[in-house]
C-alpha cells in the first residue's frame, strides 16, 4: 500500500526597491492545495490512505513510537535493554523504570503519531464537496481510523481531547481534556456509525490491511471491555462488549490459525487469524532522514538478539531492545512450552543450536537470559529497492487476532451477564491451538483442569491465557492497567520503587502542555475517570 507523502509549498517574494519596501502577492506555485484538493473519488481515496499512514509509524519526533514496546517495557513482561552502558536510549530506560517525564521525547512521538492520524480522520470525515457510495464507505473507515487513534490515545496518555474535527491553532490553545466516560462514547459512537457502511467481508490480497465491518466490530467489543473494567466492572457494558464480539465470531470469517509458531514465522502475513493487521513493507527505500516515510516495521532490528553469533542459520543479530523478564519465562506453564518457544528464546536454547552469544554486549541490569522472536530479525529479510536494510524489514503488526476476539468474548460473558460455560469453551478454543499443530492439539488440559489443578478461578485462567497468548505483542501493560492489576508486586524492587498510582499513563509532551498555557494536564486528574 502506498501512502501519500506530499508537500505543498507556497512561497511569498519579497522585493526591496532603492526607494522603499514593497511586497509583491504572488499565486501559490502549487495547483493543488489542502482546500481543494478532495473533489473525486481517487482523490479521498488518496486522503483515506494518508490517515492510514501514521498507523505504521515506528520512529517519530526522534524517539521510537511503538506501541508494541511500550506495552511490553512498561510491564512486567519485558525490560527496556540495549547496549550494556544503560544509557542506550534514556526515554525508553525511563518508560521502562516508571522515571520518564513530560520531556520524555517518546511521549512527544506517540502523542504527534495519534493526533496526526486523526487530523487526516477528520479532513476526510468532515469533507461535504464531493460524495458517492465509494466516498461513504472511505469516510466510515475513516471513522474506525478517527476511533482507533483515539483509543490508542486513551490507552497511552488516559482520558485526552476528543477531536471531531480539524483543530486550528486558536482552538488548540483551549484544548483540555475530556473524560473516560465522553472519550468512550464518541469512539462507540464512530464505530457503530461506521459498521453499516464498512463491507460485510474481510479485505484480502492486495487490499489486505482495510478494515470491513468486523475489523470494527471487533475494536468496539474491546472499546466496550476496557469501558466496562474501567467503570467499576459495569455488566451492562461488558454484555455490550460481548454482543459485538459475538458478530465477529458468528460471521465465520476468521479461524485459529492451525500452528502458533507459524503466526509469527517469516513473510507470514494477514492469515485467517488476523482481525486488524498494520501493514509494513521493505519496498520503499528508506533512510535515517526519513522517520515517519520509512514504511518498514523497525522493531524488527531494534528488538533483534543482541551479541548473536554470525553464523546462526535463521537470525542476524540485532540491538537487544524489549527483553523479555524473567516473569515472563516462567509465567508459561510446563505443557505451555509450545506457545512459550514461539514468543521466547533463551542464552541456553540459542546455545544448544550451537550459537555462542557475547554476554560482554548484554545490558546486564535488564538481561535476564531471554530475548523476544515474534519480531525475529530474520536473515532472509531484503530491501529490494535499496535504502538502510535495518529500517526496511517487513513483518506485519498484528493488533487483532481471533484469538484476542474469543479470549475477550470469554472474559465479557464471565464479567458480564454471561454463562461460565459458555465462556470456558472460547478459552479451550484457544489452549486447545496453544498444544501444537495437528494430532498434539488434542493433548491440553481443559480450561476447567487447569482451574482445578492450579487453584484458579475462570477470570484468573482467562488472564493466565492472555498473557501467554500475547507474550510480546504490546498488549500486557494496557490489560493490567485497565483491570487496575498494576502493583508493586509485578516488578523489581528498584522498579517499583518508582511506580506512582498517579502517573500510571504517559504525560503529555512538556511542548503541548506550554501551547495550551496549561489546559492540557500532564496526567489525567482522578475526577476524569468518574
Amino acid at each position: 500500500m502506498k501512502f501519500i507523502k506530499s508537500i505543498l509549498i507556497a512561497i511569498l517574494m519579497v522585493v526591496i526597491s532603492s526607494c522603499k519596501d514593497e511586497f509583491i502577492e504572488t499565486e501559490p506555485q502549487g495547483t493543488i492545495l489542502e482546500d481543494n484538493y478532495y473533489q473525486s473519488e481517487e482523490q479521498m481515496f488518496r486522503g483515506l490512505i494518508a490517515a492510514y499512514d501514521p498507523l505504521q509509524w515506528t520512529f517519530s519526533q526522534g524517539a521510537w513510537s511503538s506501541s508494541v514496546m511500550l506495552g511490553e517495557i512498561r510491564s512486567d513482561n519485558a525490560n527496556a535493554g540495549g547496549d550494556p552502558s544503560d544509557g542506550d536510549q534514556p526515554g525508553w530506560q525511563a518508560i521502562d523504570d516508571f522515571l520518564n517525564t513530560s520531556l520524555t521525547l517518546e511521549s512527544e512521538a506517540f502523542w504527534k503519531k495519534g493526533w496526526w492520524g486523526v487530523y487526516r480522520a477528520n479532513l476526510i470525515i468532515n469533507n461535504d464537496d464531493f460524495s458517492s457510495d465509494a466516498v461513504e464507505e472511505y469516510k466510515a473507515e475513516a471513522k474506525f481510523l478517527r476511533a482507533f487513534y483515539h483509543f490508542d490515545m486513551f490507552r497511552i496518555f488516559g482520558p485526552v481531547p476528543v477531536l471531531d474535527h480539524v483543530v486550528l491553532e486558536n482552538e488548540y490553545r483551549e484544548l483540555k481534556r475530556a473524560s473516560l466516560n465522553e472519550v468512550f462514547e464518541f469512539i462507540t459512537t464512530d464505530l457503530e456509525e461506521a459498521i453499516p457502511l464498512l463491507p460485510d467481508q474481510k479485505y484480502t490480497g492486495s487490499l489486505a490491511g482495510r478494515v470491513s465491518k468486523t475489523t470494527a466490530q471487533a475494536l468496539l467489543g474491546k472499546v466496550y471491555l476496557y469501558w466496562a473494567d474501567m467503570s467499576n466492572d459495569d455488566p451492562a457494558l461488558f454484555d455490550q462488549a460481548a454482543t459485538h464480539l459475538n458478530s465477529v465470531i458468528t460471521s465465520g470469517q476468521y479461524q485459529l490459525l492451525d500452528d502458533y509458531h507459524q503466526l509469527f514465522a517469516f513473510g507470514v502475513k494477514n492469515t485467517e487469524e488476523s482481525v486488524f493487521e498494520i501493514q509494513h513493507t521493505n519496498a520503499v527505500p528508506a533512510d535515517w532522514g526519513g522517520q515517519e516515510f520509512i514504511d518498514g516495521n523497525m522493531i524488527t532490528q531494534l528488538c533483534g538478539i543482541r551479541g548473536l553469533c554470525s553464523d546462526h542459520p535463521e537470525y542476524n543479530a540485532g540491538w537487544g531492545f524489549l527483553l523479555p523478564t524473567e516473569s515472563l519465562y516462567s509465567h508459561f506453564l510446563n505443557d505451555d512450552e509450545y506457545r512459550r518457544t514461539a514468543s521466547i528464546v533463551s542464552v541456553e536454547e540459542l546455545e544448544a543450536q550451537g550459537c555462542n552469544i557475547d554476554m560482554g554486549e548484554q545490558n546486564t541490569s535488564d538481561f535476564d537470559g531471554y530475548w523476544q522472536i515474534k519480531y525475529a530479525n530474520y536473515k532472509d529479510y531484503t530491501a529490494p529497492n535499496g535504502g538502510d536494510i535495518n529500517l526496511q524489514k517487513d513483518p506485519n503488526q498484528p493488533v487483532i487476532r481471533y484469538a484476542d476476539v474469543l479470549l475477550m468474548y470469554a472474559e465479557a460473558l464471565e464479567r458480564g451477564n454471561g454463562s461460565a460455560g459458555e465462556a470456558m469453551e472460547y478459552v479451550d478454543m484457544v489452549r486447545e491451538r496453544a498444544a501444537g499443530p495437528g494430532d498434539n492439539s488434542g493433548d491440553f488440559r481443559s480450561t476447567q483442569q487447569l482451574m482445578a489443578d492450579e487453584g484458579m478461578n475462570l477470570l484468573e485462567a482467562i488472564w493466565y491465557e492472555r498473557r501467554a497468548e500475547f507474550a510480546c505483542e504490546g498488549d500486557r501493560w494496557f490489560d493490567i492497567v485497565r483491570s487496575d492489576r498494576v502493583q508493586n508486586s509485578l516488578f523489581t524492587a528498584q522498579k517499583a520503587g518508582n511506580l506512582d498510582p498517579g502517573q500510571i499513563f504517559l504525560p503529555i509532551p512538556q511542548r503541548d502542555i506550554d501551547n495550551t498555557g496549561g489546559s492540557l494536564t500532564e496526567y489525567p486528574s482522578a475526577d476524569l475517570f468518574n
